[in-house]
């Protein structure tokens, strides 16, 4: 594992293969890392395909430093952009899960030249008021009145803050046109209970460039990481490369 330390000292974890010049970086979820099946393989196809590749854990997830509720959707954002900008090597394909499909979609308008392709596994941009919507009325007077709430989500705990939602609604990717012209995969499942089946469908509608696909998996859920799920991711991939 190496670190990269950005300007505020931090640290942020991440692992890389050197291979051809066409690198993939993945992005992981909320309160995922990169550690996840999705992660090893997408690592597993760049090593057996010589591809430039890295995972990394943004700051407050996984081994990169700080606490969870320290961050927001624009820390995350600056962390992929540190690792785009300082890590990876030429042109990138950039996969993301959940809320990485929202960190891709904010990378790829900052930096345009450098991403030639995107996939996202069941994306998620611009969740925050969907999020703040499904609190109970205790976690919304908490952030209200002390600026912070323990959230609990499906078997776990962690910590949301007034300026999480301040942060998610400043980086709001689909209230405009999008603007991509490169190829852009949308896997999702329809048993996903976290991201509901029309967001891809948005996304394909905000979306400038023609080569944009969806594919729609009946017996798959939020995780996307069964043995069909990941096949799929594969073929995606090299679709993309093909696609280049």
């Amino acid at each position: 594992m190496s670190f990269y330390k950005n300007k505020q000292n931090h640290k942020i974890a991440y692992k890389s293969l050197k291979g051809r010049r066409l690198g993939i970086i993945f992005i992981h979820g909320l309160n995922s890392d990169m550690n996840g099946a999705k992660a090893l393989t997408v690592e597993r196809y760049a090593r057996k395909n010589n591809l430039n590749f890295i995972r990394f854990d943004c700051r407050g997830h996984g081994k990169s430093e700080g606490k969870f509720e320290e961050f927001t959707m624009s820390d995350w954002r600056k962390d992929l952009l540190d690792i785009i900008d300082n890590v990876a090597i030429g042109p990138q394909i950039l996969i993301g899960s959940s809320m990485g499909g929202w960190l891709m979609m904010l990378a790829a308008k900052a930096r345009p030249q450098r991403i030639k392709g995107m996939i996202g596994l069941a994306a998620a941009p611009d969740f925050g008021k969907d999020l703040y919507n499904s609190l109970n009325k205790k976690n919304k007077k908490d952030i209200n009145t002390k600026g912070i709430t323990k959230y609990t989500s499906y078997g776990f705990s962690y910590y949301l803050t007034k300026k999480f939602f301040i942060e998610a609604e400043k980086n709001r990717v689909l209230k405009k046109t999008f603007r991509f012209s490169k190829p852009l995969v949308l896997i999702h499942g329809l048993k996903d209970t976290v991201v509901k089946e029309k967001v891809p469908k948005k996304i394909m509608k905000k979306v400038t460039g023609k080569n944009v696909n969806i594919i729609y998996l009946k017996e798959s859920d939020h995780r996307l990481s069964s043995d069909t799920d990941l096949k799929i991711i594969k073929q995606s991939i090299e679709y993309l490369r093909n696609s280049l």
